[in-house]
């Protein structure tokens, strides 16, 4: 029998389970591309339930100790005196999520001798030194595609938010004012602008075909080009490098993955090369970015504003200067997780412990890390030899 560390975001401070504000999430067929939707042999919960914080467990509380496994629910993740820390030595697999990652460093992976299994509860995997695991023979796998067209839907929200000017507006009506003016001294149309998107992958283009239809000229950059057909179709216009594209669009949504190439890309040298006033929406992860540069372009008014909901560390600290830095519109890191996001994420963690403890092959598509080497998704969307490296994209 294993023992199953699982480490999920906070219940609710209003108590758990929440009331919904609806009875349930709709079914999608499939992903786009022809990838099918996880298929664990049963749920022991129902689509549409908080199943991504502690209490929710995953749904797998039933599954797991039914067939005599330990399992242990956390949120006490970052520090040496956490449960984390205290029950990862002799824990044999670890299940985490890129909103509330358990750091699995080099340093942790080495106390934890009996680990074999660390699985991503929807998708991203930076929070695992992969260089260690590979070393380890350690499989690393994630819920790919679970909630990639969640976060593109975050990414058009946070665009428009941004340049409606949406945050400040609400706020006026929350304290009682009816400040027209001040609203819309610092709102525009989306429509007409040039929108880029930084790295063409899943999100990415789900993000671009979601944009088109605002009547706006799009762009991207990506280390692989698009094929001809898609960039007909969607009307989009290649540039060979990031440094092209921040000169040429108003808008930037970033989706690349973190690797030593994009870590703290974003410097004052290149946000001083954008147009003065753009805008730049963040949903993948937030160490591509300089922190203080950020605060500095806004300040100055060199970026008319900054959305995402990816942060360094995760939870920030509560000084974080992104959480007070003038004309935002972050979030914590929610994109994914919606509660229909959850219902698949949380499917395809039971589907992977299925076939895992079966002795079955884990679908090609989930794996990142198998054989002491990168697999499936991960030899397209990682790098060996960089210790970590964030998805980002998919």
């Amino acid at each position: 029998m294993a023992k199953i560390v699982l480490v999920l975001y906070p219940d609710p401070i209003s108590g758990y389970p929440p009331v919904y504000a609806r009875d349930g999430v709709p079914v999608v067929p499939g992903y786009p591309g022809g990838q099918s939707l996880p298929s664990p042999s049963a749920l022991d919960f129902t689509p549409g339930e908080l199943v991504g914080c502690v209490s929710g467990a995953l749904g797998l509380r039933t599954f797991l100790e039914q067939a005599g496994h330990q399992l242990v629910v956390t949120s006490d993740k970052d520090g040496p005196d956490s449960e984390f820390e205290r029950e990862l030595p002799d824990a044999d697999i670890v299940i985490s999520q890129p909103f509330w990652p358990a750091y699995l460093t080099a340093e942790r992976i080495a106390k934890a001798p009996r680990l074999k299994l660390a699985i991503t509860a929807g998708i991203g995997s930076d929070h695992v030194d992969l260089d260690a695991a590979i070393a380890r023979g350690i499989t690393v796998a994630e819920i790919t595609y679970s909630n990639s067209i969640s976060v593109a839907e975050h990414a058009v929200m946070q665009i428009l938010a941004l340049v409606r000017n949406f945050v400040p507006s609400h706020r006026w009506v929350v304290d009682g004012g009816w400040n027209i003016a001040d609203c819309a001294a610092r709102a525009y149309d989306l429509e007409g602008m040039d929108v880029g998107v930084m790295a063409a992958g899943r999100i990415g283009q789900a993000l671009l075909r979601r944009l088109a239809p605002f009547a706006v000229n799009l762009h991207y950059t990506d280390t692989r080009r698009l094929p001809e057909a898609v960039e007909r179709e969607l009307n989009v216009t290649f540039h060979p490098d990031v440094h092209s594209l921040v000169r040429a669009v108003d808008v930037l949504s970033i989706h690349a993955p973190l690797h030593p190439q994009t870590y703290h890309l974003f410097d004052d040298k290149l946000l001083a090369s954008m147009r003065r006033g753009s805008y730049i929406v963040n949903t993948a992860r937030a160490e591509i970015c300089v922190r203080d540069a950020i605060v500095a372009a806004l300040q100055s008014g060199q970026l008319a504003g900054y959305a995402g909901d990816v942060w360094y560390p995760q939870p920030p600290p509560a000084d974080h200067p992104w959480r007070t830095m003038p004309h935002h519109a972050m979030t914590p890191h929610v994109s994914g997780t919606t509660l229909s996001a959850q219902a698949r994420y949380a499917a395809g963690t039971r589907e992977i412990l299925e076939d895992w403890f079966a002795g079955r092959p884990i679908r090609e598509e989930y794996l990142i890390v198998a054989g002491g080497q990168l697999a499936g998704t991960g030899k397209e969307s990682y790098t060996a030899g960089a210790g970590k490296a964030s998805d980002g994209q998919r």
